[in-house]
């Protein structure tokens, strides 16, 4: 089954069982889908409608990062609420040392020998993670893996 079709198919299970959170969240995520499908002026395929859901998802794991900061418990309750619903749409998850291992073939590959080849290495690797790992920490283990 397509994301989208399931994106659809729980928005209708949402709204009979009056999960306003899960239908809010998800129309949401349809209204940035249908967004970047007028932008690119084509239906995406799963693998973009994956990218929309990563950015969906970073979108909300900032604003936690930001509301938690600002001692906003009632906001960052809500926003791990949403990002536990994204989170049912996304690939499992790489684990750190799966994330280190695929980091250094990727140092490898490109020959990478200073931080000054992080973009060379960031770029082969991220289609490799792409919905699996956050970039966040994608990039920290680069930056600490690189000589």
């Amino acid at each position: 089954m397509r994301l989208v079709d399931r994106l659809t198919d729980d928005m209708k299970q949402a709204m009979k069982n009056k999960d306003k959170l899960k239908l809010s969240v998800i129309r949401m995520v349809k209204a940035s889908i249908k967004n970047e499908e007028i932008n690119q002026g084509k239906e995406l395929s799963d693998d973009e409608v994956l990218t929309v859901l990563t950015r969906e998802l970073k979108q909300r794991r900032d604003s936690l990062h930001e509301f938690e900061k600002a001692g906003r418990d009632d906001l960052a309750a809500t926003a791990r609420e949403e990002i536990n619903v994204l989170i049912e749409y996304m690939p499992e998850q790489l684990s750190e040392e799966e994330i280190r291992r695929l980091v250094s073939d990727a140092i490898r590959q490109v020959g990478a020998s200073s931080k000054k080849d992080l973009g060379k290495v960031m770029g082969v690797l991220m289609p490799k993670v792409k919905g699996r790992a956050d970039g966040t920490l994608v990039n920290k283990v680069v930056q600490e893996l690189l000589p």
